[in-house]
């Protein structure tokens, strides 16, 4: 017996995995890329990563060609269309991926080759299934295994031909050199080789033998393994019978508690209970890339010394001498909001809840639909609700207040500048929830109102009111008990360009705090929607915002980096500084909108490093160690079955006794969407965009009656979609019922402010003045 050689290593399965580099261009040469080799096809990625959304090509092995250029280097062809020039890291390595290449080609090749013989005789050959067991199919599997099996032995039974066929040959040569009697050592060497080759050809016929008994032992035990599956089918089938009847037994139980719970807090309203939490709250690019260039950043951070605010205030050109008292107070630990309980009764929270149903799978064709949409506004399009997520625009304008802690902990801030921190990362905060979110909300009709009251969860009142339709604006109000007001007007203007749609809020968010009367604003950055014909949907926010604080001068720029191919910083970053009214830096912020947002402290600012795009020298800051300020909260489990709400958002909708008639929550075709019944929620739908086109027109002929001809309200809507400065005014009488419009004093704009009244008539029961809209 001879000594047994090393084999050549070979891919476990079929799927083999590894570094490879790639012959890319004359500039940047190979490139380290990783290759995956999986079903006779050859893909690579940049990275690792890469593998659950971008592929940067694949190659077909069946009708590909393999060629060695020398040790390291291979070639992978089709035929001219896609060319691989690949090199391993060493020969070793080189061969281990010809072997695989080599075996995934054969098996490629037999199987195209197999379906495309057996294609017609397939249905004949497969039994008839039995009616949602797919018994054809697990026949199907067995004998595609069993077929297999049996190529396999005919390769082998071909290859111990060949063996046989030259070990004969083989033979005969050696035969031929010992009758010419060659002596010594020579002869000793002929008789040595042949004995070899006779032992080898014998143990080839025993692997064959082999691996014939093992084919008939596969087919005597098939209808075994059939069997056993089929009967683990049946019992998988009964377990999930049996789950859905123990969800279905839950679910009415669930029902059955919160009737009860309801009425024993209406006949017990007085009943002792504990402080309880505040309802909890809660993120690929695939195939959209932007191709504009990485973007330099506008400023470096380096750590500084964690005893530099020890030392004596020095002579260093922009080092922040002064210390706050804010120091201590950033790096103590989150503020308690809870602490101060008002002076009332304590009374049962309401029981949330914490799902909706699952969003159906329709399809649809949305080339249809968005073809004839390129560059128009898209509110003013008619949409199904198969686009839309069941809230509404008013809704999902309250689902700011996602994070409304972070102005609880503004609101107690002694520092103007700490303060900023906090109101800076809940202007970013508010676009987390957006990063899964690709479904429309519902445009609000004109006089539509939303009210989010949870005083006494977390100490807030929100409303919402539709104040305008063309164009669409809304109107909106907290007021807090923890000393902090937000308001906002927004109009939504959005533009669908073929590929993505782009989403541009208008309009400014003031927040305004009792203590030291500081009052922000600041605006919101554009959203775009890529992948909108063709491709996974995904969203991404770009742009700059400034939060400006009127009181004390400070401000804050943030800086949204849109995504990029080239970039090497981390998807969705967000960076931003907080300087003081001379500008001086006290702060850098940095994080990503859709998961956290940290914050330090800068001990000292210079002018260095690199120059920018454009010449500039970058701001060089030293901070202290990062501190985190805000993070997401995890989505609620099934979140993808729920349009990916979050804990907030799946109370929204959620009907309460005693709102307005205008409340969202009334209105029936958003309802209906929710509760699955889309046909219908789009019968729904059509019919109120109808009853409220019909208002509309008898609103402006009352208008029309008492102006000019001149001034006739269809000129002005028409020239209102040309003439940006014609948005900003009424385009009829229509008056909101809970806002003035007035100028605002800090930003001169024209908006609507709360008036008051809403809360009052609630707690009366009395609507009156409330509009018939649904």
């Amino acid at each position: 017996m001879s000594e047994p050689k090393t084999p050549v290593p070979t891919p476990a399965g079929d799927t083999y995995k590894g570094w490879v580099f790639k012959w890319t261009n004359y500039i940047k040469g190979y490139q380290r890329r990783w290759f995956v080799l999986s079903n006779g096809l050859l893909s690579y990625y940049r990275t690792q990563a890469e593998m659950g959304h971008t592929c940067r090509g694949t190659i077909n092995l069946a009708t590909a060609t393999i060629t060695v250029d020398d040790a390291c280097n291979f070639v992978i062809s089709n035929g001219g269309a896609q060319t691989y020039h690949l090199k391993a890291s060493c020969e070793v390595e080189r061969q281990r991926w010809i072997t695989a290449l080599e075996l995934a080609k054969a098996k490629a090749a037999r199987m195209q080759a197999e379906s495309d013989d057996s294609g017609d005789d397939f249905p004949s050959s497969s039994p008839p299934a039995a009616p949602g067991q797919g018994g054809g199919s697990q026949n199907s599997e067995v004998q595609s295994a069993l077929r297999t099996l049996g190529s396999k032995v005919e390769d082998l039974s071909t290859c111990n031909d060949l063996i046989s066929k030259h070990g004969s040959a083989l033979q005969r040569s050696l035969s031929e050199l010992d009758s010419l009697r060659l002596t010594g050592e020579a002869g000793d060497k002929i008789r040595q080789v042949t004995e070899r080759a006779t032992l080898f050809r014998i143990t080839s016929n025993a692997m064959i033998n082999a691996c014939r008994d093992f084919l008939a032992l596969a087919q005597a035990h098939s209808k075994r393994l059939q069997k056993a599956l089929q009967a683990e089918r049946d019992q998988r089938v009964r377990l999930e019978e049996t789950l859905e009847q123990l969800a279905k037994q839950h679910n009415h139980l669930e029902r059955a508690f919160r009737g009860a719970s309801q009425s024993n807090a209406t006949a017990d309203n007085k009943s002792a209970s504990g402080p309880g939490k505040g309802e909890g709250s809660d993120e690929d690019d695939d195939n959209e890339f932007f191709d504009a260039m990485e973007e330099a950043p506008e400023f470096i951070t380096v750590p500084a010394d964690p005893h530099f605010h020890k030392r004596s205030s020095s002579n260093i050109s922009g080092f922040n001498s002064e210390m706050c008292p804010d120091d201590q107070s950033l790096n103590e630990e989150p503020l308690a909001m809870n602490q101060e309980s008002p002076s009332q009764e304590l009374v049962p929270l309401k029981k949330r809840r914490t799902r909706i149903s699952d969003k159906p799978n329709y399809s649809l064709n949305l080339w249809s639909i968005m073809k004839n949409c390129i560059g128009k506004e898209l509110s003013k399009i008619p949409m199904p609700v198969n686009f839309n997520e069941p809230i509404s625009m008013l809704q999902r304008l309250s689902e700011d207040l996602e994070y409304h802690e972070l102005l609880d902990k503004a609101s107690k801030c002694q520092s103007s500048l700490e303060q900023m921190c906090y109101v800076a990362a809940f202007s970013v905060s508010s676009y987390s929830t957006t990063v899964h979110r690709t479904g429309k909300p519902f445009n609000p009709l004109l006089g539509e109102t939303y009210e989010l009251d949870r005083r006494r969860e977390s100490g807030y009142r929100s409303l919402c009111e539709q104040v305008s339709h063309h164009p669409p604006a809304a109107a909106h109000h907290v007021i807090s008990d923890r000393g902090w007001t937000l308001r906002q007007e927004i109009t939504v203007a959005s533009k669908f360009r073929g590929k993505y749609l782009s989403i541009m809020p208008l309009g400014t968010i003031h927040a305004i705090f009792e203590k030291g009367n500081n009052h922000y604003t600041w605006k919101k950055v554009t959203t775009t929607v890529h992948n909108i014909i063709v491709g996974k949907l995904w969203i991404d926010q770009s742009g700059e915002i400034d939060v400006v604080n009127h009181t004390t001068g400070d401000r804050c720029h943030l800086k949204f980096a849109p995504y990029s191919y080239f970039s090497r910083d981390v998807a969705r970053k967000v960076t931003g500084v907080v300087m003081d009214k001379d500008g001086k830096a006290h702060y850098v912020l940095s994080g990503t909108w859709d998961e956290k947002m940290e914050f330090s402290r800068v001990m000292q600012s210079s002018l260095g490093g690199e120059n920018g795009t454009e010449g500039k020298q970058k701001t060089v800051y030293q901070t202290l160690k990062a501190r985190e300020v805000w993070r997401r909260n995890p989505l609620p489990e099934g979140a993808d079955t729920m349009y990916y709400f979050t804990s907030l958002a799946l109370t929204l909708n959620e009907y309460e006794e005693g709102i307005s008639p205008t409340d969202s929550r009334h209105r029936p075709d958003q309802r209906l969407m929710e509760e699955g019944r889309w046909d219908e929620g789009n019968s729904e739908k059509q019919r109120l965009e109808e009853k409220q086109r019909i208002v509309r027109r008898e609103r402006e002929r009352e208008a029309a009656s008492q102006r000019t001809a001149s001034q006739s309200e269809e000129a002005v809507d028409e020239d209102s979609l040309t003439d940006p400065s014609l948005k900003s005014a009424p385009h009829d009488s229509h008056l909101a019922l809970w806002f003035d419009r007035c100028e605002d004093q800090i930003t001169g704009e024209q908006v609507h402010i709360y008036k008051g009244g809403y809360w009052e008539a609630k707690d009366r029961g009395i609507w009156e003045g409330c509009p018939d809209i649904y």
